[in-house]
């Protein structure tokens, strides 16, 4: 009995050795930095590229507006939404009723003036004519006048003949002056009259051209993409033309109008490749070119961006007009050159951080689109796992960036080394895997 006490206590005091042993390995161990894990990412070779981001609206590249300008009632419609038209071709009728008469009104004015200025011409050949004959009666009262003024001086005739001479010639002058008057006021008459004609002939162009503007036609080939009005609707052109259609000249060429922040507009220039998402074909990628960059800002609630144009092919007509697109216009490609994941340049471990005085500033090399492809380079830093265990800094030049990858244009790195992306305890580590025992795990797993 007293053999199985001794062999269970030694039993229990190996055990305790054991334990007591492990415990001090696990401490021994945590004070060397063992209890450090990182994560770590391969330096690889690949492509990057730099994008800029932006929202849009797909429209046609020319939009026309056909409105109407007289006002009246919508008597017929000939187009409707997604109609084919040509140009001259009728796609709205206003009533001409009114119109109509209007024509017929102006018509006669323009008979009745033209009477009128015949009757002022037959006035005019009337007014000449008297002051032909007021003329010859002049003649023939100077001519007697003339006759008897010797006689009077001889005494042969008497004073009163001659005073009757005398004012008989002075009444065919003053008659004459009547005519002379008659004949300016009757030539006045003629051009006021030739004015009359001329003023009803353009009021009859006027009703006629409003006439023609009661049949609506498209200014254009094209598609009827919008329809505002319907048979019976009255529209008033009275402050501006009201719009009846919206035609799209030519659907197989599109554009996409984007907004860019004021932050990248000066990274885009014309020409560029751009890329595309809708949301009704969310796995195709559609494909343009920046056409132009528009120099007019645009402000809401104090953020500037600029309109820049995608040109857009669309002979398949899946883009219509109004969809959301999700551009990216390509400002500088890679291909082939050594990248590493941002992240790894964001790192920093503890000891770096906690030492005064050392360790980097933050860095900013994860930001989308801080790099242009005439840079010359950026520095950065990034740690590497050294043969005893602890974290080395590695200084390098960054090119481009994709906000996930950076381009490493030099420095201590080459293709399939791994650089630290992340540090976790093993305190950390021992929570996430479970209650795994510490003496199950190797230094440094």
């Amino acid at each position: 009995m007293d053999k199985r006490k001794k062999k269970y206590l030694i039993t229990i005091v190996i055990i305790i050795i054991i334990l007591a042993g492990g415990f001090l390995f696990y401490w021994l161990t945590s004070q060397n930095g063992s209890n450090q894990k990182f994560r770590f990412a391969k330096v690889e070779r690949g492509e990057v590229n730099l994008v800029v981001t932006a929202t849009g609206t797909i429209n046609p590249v020319i939009n026309v507006l056909v409105g109407s300008q007289v006002s009246g009632t919508i008597k017929a419609l000939y187009a409707d939404f997604n109609s084919q038209v040509k140009e001259g071709q009728v796609i709205a009728q206003i009533d001409p009723a009114i119109f109509q008469a209007q024509v017929d009104q102006a018509k006669a004015n323009v008979l009745t003036n033209q009477a009128n200025l015949l009757n002022a011409k037959a006035n005019l050949e009337n007014a000449k004519a008297n002051l032909v004959k007021a003329e010859i009666a002049v003649v023939d009262a100077k001519r007697t006048l003339d006759r008897n003024l010797p006689l009077v001086e001889r005494k042969v005739i008497a004073q009163a003949t001659m005073d009757t001479a005398q004012t008989s010639y002075d009444t065919a002058v003053a008659q004459r002056d009547v005519a002379k008057a008659q004949v300016e006021s009757a030539t006045s008459q003629v051009e006021s009259s030739k004015a009359q004609v001329e003023q009803a002939k353009a009021a009859l162009k006027l009703a006629e051209t409003n006439l023609r503007y009661t049949t609506i036609r498209s200014p254009v080939n094209g598609t009827v993409i919008s329809r505002n009005v319907d048979v019976g609707q009255t529209v008033a052109a009275s402050l501006q033309a009201p719009t009846l259609f919206t035609i799209a000249k030519d659907l197989t060429r599109m554009q996409v109008d984007t907004n860019v922040s004021e932050a990248d507009v000066g990274r885009i220039t014309v020409g560029q490749d751009s890329t595309f998402t809708v949301d009704a074909y969310p796995g195709r990628i559609f494909r343009g070119k920046v056409s132009e960059v528009r120099n007019a800002p645009i402000i809401v609630q104090n953020v500037v961006t600029y309109d820049v144009v995608i040109q857009v092919d669309n002979k398949d007509l899946k883009l219509k007009p109004g969809m959301t697109a999700n551009v990216s216009v390509m400002i500088a490609h890679r291909e082939g050159v050594l990248k590493i994941p941002n992240a790894a340049l964001r790192f920093r471990p503890a000891f770096a951080k906690t030492e005064s005085g050392k360790g980097d500033p933050p860095q900013k090399a994860g930001e989308k689109g801080k790099s242009s492809e005439g840079d010359q380079g950026r520095p950065g830093r990034v740690w590497v796992l050294s043969k005893g265990g602890k974290p080395t800094p590695v200084s390098i030049v960054l090119g481009i960036t994709d906000g996930t990858f950076s381009e490493v244009i030099s420095g201590d790195l080459r293709e399939g080394m791994e650089v630290i992306v992340e540090e976790t305890s093993g305190k950390k580590a021992s929570a996430q895997s479970g209650a795994s025992s510490p003496f199950m795990r190797a230094p440094g797993k």
